[in-house]
């Protein structure tokens, strides 16, 4: 038996062979979406950038070089240099390990803390359900930025602060599709046959509900980083987000809007990579919701 044979046997011998086949099924389905593989190109190239930064930037991210101040992109810089003479294309690279560094703190803050709350609402209803989801709708209700921004002035200015205000504004979505997933599961049968084998609640939750609404929220915080991406770089236009001399592309950008009439490059550069990462991961979270979706499975 081949190894596509292997994986993609329909009567898997163990549940490790199961998920390897599942994983490769997702995979393929991907490859055949174009803008999948483009998106997926575009947070690999994100993420190889932000680990070799140090080895990809010609210059120094915050060393200052007046005599070559606002120069326009040419073979020497290549996206010109800012106000104090700094490499627009340095900045850019080290920024992206800012970038990467919000995004991935903010999925793993937001993304279980919004699951977990979902599915202890919708699996135990009642006035927990009405509580927890009365909680989380008082979030919902009020704009993420606007409200990031409230608690970004409380804790004060800074990355560390920036990501705890935009995980805390961005978990009440996840929350609401996970009670969604647990209402339609917990009166299903296999639910039932566990807790006739007197599986506690929390086992129930922790090993059968959640890992059924992963697929779902794996869509959903790929879709949002975005979001969290633009979030941060307003809060970093807006100087409360990572300061200087630190080379967040949302504080370039607010550095170089006193020039962009004559010189563009300074704040059009970090806003092309703001662009071209969040298109990046729009196209991979739509290709996953079209693999990972139960109702297209089969197609």
């Amino acid at each position: 038996m081949s190894t596509r044979d292997w994986l993609l046997e329909d009567s898997p011998h163990s549940r490790w062979q199961a998920n390897v086949g599942r994983a490769y099924r997702v995979f393929t389905a991907l490859l055949r979406n174009p803008l999948s593989v483009l998106g997926g190109i575009i947070i690999l190239a994100l993420v190889l950038t932000a680990i070799f930064a140090p080895w990809l930037a010609p210059y120094s991210a915050i060393g200052q070089d007046l005599a070559n101040r606002l120069a326009p992109p040419s073979s020497t810089h290549l996206m010109g240099t800012d106000e104090l003479g700094r490499d627009i294309f340095s900045r850019v690279i080290w920024g992206s390990q800012i970038t990467l560094t919000i995004v991935g703190l903010v999925a793993l803050i937001s993304a279980p803390l919004g699951l977990l709350v979902g599915a202890v609402a919708g699996y135990f209803g009642g006035w927990t359900d009405r509580l927890l989801m009365g909680f989380t709708d008082i979030f919902l209700s009020m704009p993420k930025l606007i409200l990031a921004l409230a608690f970004v002035a409380a804790l004060g200015p800074g990355i560390n602060n920036a990501i705890i205000a935009i995980a805390i504004t961005s978990w009440p979505a996840y929350a609401r599709i996970a009670r969604a997933e647990t209402l339609t599961i917990r009166n299903s049968e296999f639910i039932a046959a566990v807790q006739l084998q007197g599986a506690s609640p929390l086992r129930v939750i922790v090993g059968h509900v959640l890992p059924l609404c992963t697929s779902s929220m794996i869509i959903r915080v790929t879709l949002d980083m975005a979001g969290v991406i633009l979030t941060a770089a307003g809060l970093g236009f807006l100087g409360l987000g990572a300061q200087p001399p630190l080379p967040e592309w949302g504080a370039m950008i607010s550095r170089g809007r006193t020039f962009i009439l004559d010189q563009w490059w300074v704040a059009t550069m970090p806003g092309f990579a703001i662009i071209i990462v969040s298109l990046g991961f729009c196209f991979l979270g739509d290709g996953l919701r079209d693999v990972l979706d139960p109702k297209n499975e089969g197609k």
